[in-house]
């Protein structure tokens, strides 16, 4: 018997980084983190959880809502400025469409099994899909390391 989902929106911030995101990919890892916990521990009750994990959207969060502190030129140098000369600028626009994203999150929750994940977005899964190649190549190329410090012999 079907049961139900739960969705949890999230962004591919909670995947993938951004210089001068740092507070906001906290919260989006600690929610992914979070909900992926959660779903191993109501799966035996039949509900599911999904993290939707959206790249930029057409709406007024960035160009409209997005509030700046004081600019302190000290950070000009920084990588981070980056986020701080594009909603400064204003004329880089969001790839996705919030209503065929909306569509698919709610279409979502009548699947069975839901789906762990929603990548939205071609930015979104373009993003994810290499720093998340980069950090599996990173840890496969420790496997020696990692399995160098099993304790070895009797207990």
């Amino acid at each position: 018997m079907p049961g139900f989902s739960l969705l949890q929106l999230s962004s591919v911030g909670g995947q993938a980084v951004f210089p001068g995101g740092s507070l906001y990919h906290a919260t989006k890892w600690g929610i992914e983190g979070f909900i992926d916990a959660v779903n191993l521990e109501v799966g035996g009750f039949g509900i599911g959880c999904t993290l939707v994990e959206p790249g930029g959207a057409r709406t007024r969060f960035r160009y409209g809502s997005a509030r700046l502190g004081p600019k302190n030129d000290a950070y000009d140098v920084s990588p981070a400025s980056h986020a701080r000369r594009m909603i400064e600028d204003g004329t880089v626009m969001p790839i996705g469409d919030p209503a065929k994203m909306v569509r698919l999150m709610i279409e979502s929750v009548d699947q069975h099994p839901a789906p762990k994940r929603l990548a939205l977005g071609s930015d979104s899964f373009m993003v994810m899909h290499k720093q998340l190649s980069e950090r599996l190549a990173e840890l496969e190329a420790q496997r020696d390391l990692a399995f160098s410090t099993d304790w070895v012999g009797q207990p």
